[in-house]
């Protein structure tokens, strides 16, 4: 069994889904083969230099599920895309590249976080680019941290503030961008978060079925998509463990 999760957005002012987190950990991910993380599992990092109490703890709770067996892997949202080496090393996980191609289930299937896929929001598109630059990462992972914080927070609310205004099908995926990138790839299976749109979307690819899942976020509710032989299936479950 494997399980994917996104848009966690961790932070000590939600200690609801930290709990939830924490649960889900010692609990269903310890049967797990391996548990992916797809993006925005923080809500803010502004380096591994910069972590606090808070952001230690979470690394160590996935130290052990770890070193119980469970392989993590963790990409890149558009929240944490600073996380480094020192915070996997910590946590027992290993960084992938967005998109990350693999097999499940005997089928090629392709994982992204899915902000690159809203190419409709263009001011989102060209803040993009120039933060994942590297001479630009180069430069931020350089920066005091109380600059690094500033400008955390700075972005964050920015962000909020264009998401309201933005009508919704600027903030979601573009559909041809979708299929440009599945069939770039040779996949008809795609795995994303971002949007905070939980659902499976039938598209065709090249003349063939296809599937785009998107991942749900941490909120109101938890999600997890859990892949197994009987395939794909994904459901929320209550914050609140029982």
């Amino acid at each position: 069994m494997i399980l994917l999760i996104s848009d966690l957005h961790l932070e000590e002012k939600r200690p609801d889904i930290t709990r939830a987190f924490l649960h889900f950990l010692a609990t269903r991910a310890r049967q797990a083969e391996a548990l992916y993380i797809l993006g925005d599992f923080f809500e803010v990092w502004i380096g591994d230099d910069g972590m606090t109490p808070f952001q230690h703890d979470i690394a160590r709770a996935l130290r052990e599920l770890s070193d119980a067996g469970t392989r993590i892997y963790l990409m890149h949202g558009n929240r944490d895309f600073l996380i480094g080496q020192r915070f996997c090393r910590e946590a027992g996980c290993s960084l992938l590249n967005d998109p990350h191609k693999l097999q499940m289930n005997g089928e090629p299937v392709l994982l992204m976080h899915g902000d690159s896929l809203c190419t409709l929001d263009i001011s989102y598109m060209k803040l993009r680019r120039w933060l994942r630059n590297p001479l630009s990462l180069l430069i931020l992972r350089n920066l005091p941290l109380s600059t690094r914080q500033k400008l955390a927070r700075k972005l964050r609310n920015e962000s909020r503030a264009q998401t309201r205004m933005k009508a919704s099908e600027i903030v979601d995926v573009t559909p041809e961008e979708v299929i440009k990138v599945m069939a770039a790839h040779g996949v008809r299976t795609l795995i994303h978060g971002h949007t905070h749109r939980p659902a499976v979307h039938e598209l065709k690819v090249n003349d063939q079925a296809a599937r785009r899942i998107v991942l749900g976020d941490w909120d109101r509710q938890g999600w997890a998509l859990q892949v197994d032989d009987e395939g794909f299936k994904q459901a929320p479950f209550e914050l609140t463990p029982i």
